[in-house]
């Protein structure tokens, strides 16, 4: 089981530390305004975003391997299933 903390560090930018058995890693992720708006997200409640994005994330590929810092848009390139799937969980 993982457990996810999160922590507004600032507006649009979010620390997350996750433990993953004995590992924990940390990751700073940015909540890009213009990515919100085009994807359709602004009016989700942030922390909430943040946390269905690690579990998108958490499905594909361990901690370890989910970038250290990075933006929502950079999830999107890669994953590009991402935005219908998180609007999908959030809806």
């Amino acid at each position: 089981m993982n457990e996810i903390t999160i922590t507004e560090l600032e507006p649009g930018t979010f620390g997350v530390e996750l433990e993953e058995g004995d590992e924990t890693t940390s990751h700073r992720v940015r909540l890009e305004d213009d990515f919100l708006d085009d994807a359709g997200l602004d009016t989700v409640e942030r922390e909430a975003l943040v946390r269905e994005t690690f579990a998108f994330l958490l499905e594909r590929e361990p901690a370890t391997a989910i970038m250290t810092e990075f933006g929502l848009d950079d999830v999107a390139r890669f994953f590009p299933d991402y935005v219908d799937e998180v609007t999908r969980r959030l809806s």
